[in-house]
């Protein structure tokens, strides 16, 4: 199993150039990748095009941007330049987001999302790999091609909790990024379903990374209480609250990786053997031993 980081948004100043320390120390540790969010903040494949180009050696992903604003082919063209300024080295994670977000916020419809992402990819996946996309769908049309510069084996994965999304992550693209689900999760419903479609289709093996909140300390009611307060709000959104009822978790503290270093590795090793390929580690508390004990697992 492989270890990455995910990239807090740096709240100084000099934002990028804080990105960039951040990056270049997650390198220096060791850790094979690092996975920044896109939100309501920085764009995260500019950010991580201008933050991470100067430093070599890490896979930088995205977790995840969001489908609907964007037509594939647009997002395929921005994400194939910036693996280029980094050298091959981005993993380009998508998502639907959430309804609250694109139907509210967006004032886009999301209906049926699982068929949008079916068609969504039917002109991303050809893009991203040099070929030219020809796909007339219920929602999205694609008739063109790309001259965009640089490698085409740049990993697609797509944020899949579902079981028709599941399907499609190792159908169509390269894997799955999660948030917010456990070990137990992982093991029964997704690990299966990914792997599955993946065979079906004669497509490799796919990725499995799984990021979740990770404390090491001796207070481990504290951590956790942190935990419930800084991620309340997955709690409450419908696709991870379904993935927290499958674990059996109250909340997102009951699934955040929280106790002495023992603890700690144990829960690790439960997500390698659930099939956890890649385990990215969201560090939300002060202080630096969590961070040594990750890289004494490196």
């Amino acid at each position: 199993m492989r270890f990455g980081l995910l990239l807090n948004e740096p709240k100084e100043p000099d934002v990028l150039g804080k990105l960039r320390e951040r990056i270049a120390r997650a390198a220096d540790d060791g850790f094979s990748s690092a996975w920044m969010s896109h939100i309501f903040g920085l764009d995260a494949l500019t950010a991580l095009a201008v933050a991470g180009n100067r430093v070599p050696g890490i896979e930088l992903g995205t977790a995840v941007v969001p489908t609907y604003p964007r037509h594939p082919a647009a997002l395929a063209q921005q994400a194939l330049t910036v693996n280029a300024a980094l050298d091959g080295r981005l993993t380009l994670g998508i998502g639907l987001s959430h309804q609250l977000v694109i139907e509210s916020m967006y004032g886009i419809g999301f209906e049926r999302p699982a068929r949008h992402m079916r068609e969504y990819l039917s002109i991303l996946m050809p893009l991203v790999r040099g070929e030219n996309a020809s796909f007339q769908g219920e929602t999205l049309t694609g008739q063109l091609g790309l001259s965009t510069p640089g490698p085409r084996d740049m990993p697609v994965l797509i944020a899949a909790l579902a079981p028709r999304m599941l399907r499609l992550a190792g159908e169509m693209a390269d894997g799955t990024v999660l948030w917010m689900t456990g070990p137990r999760t992982v093991a029964e419903h997704v690990a299966p379903a990914v792997t599955e479609a993946a065979r079906a289709a004669g497509r490799p093996e796919p990725r499995i990374v799984c990021a979740l909140p990770i404390c090491v300390t001796d207070d481990a009611e504290a951590a956790r209480a942190l935990a419930a307060e800084q991620f309340e709000i997955y709690g409450q959104l419908p696709s991870y609250r379904a993935m927290l009822d499958r674990e059996g978790a109250e909340g997102p503290a009951d699934v955040a990786i929280v106790g002495d270093e023992d603890e700690v590795a144990a829960r690790i090793e439960a997500l390698a053997k659930a099939g956890v390929t890649d385990f990215v580690a969201a560090e939300y508390s002060p202080g630096t031993r969590t961070r040594e004990f990750l890289k004494s697992l490196l």
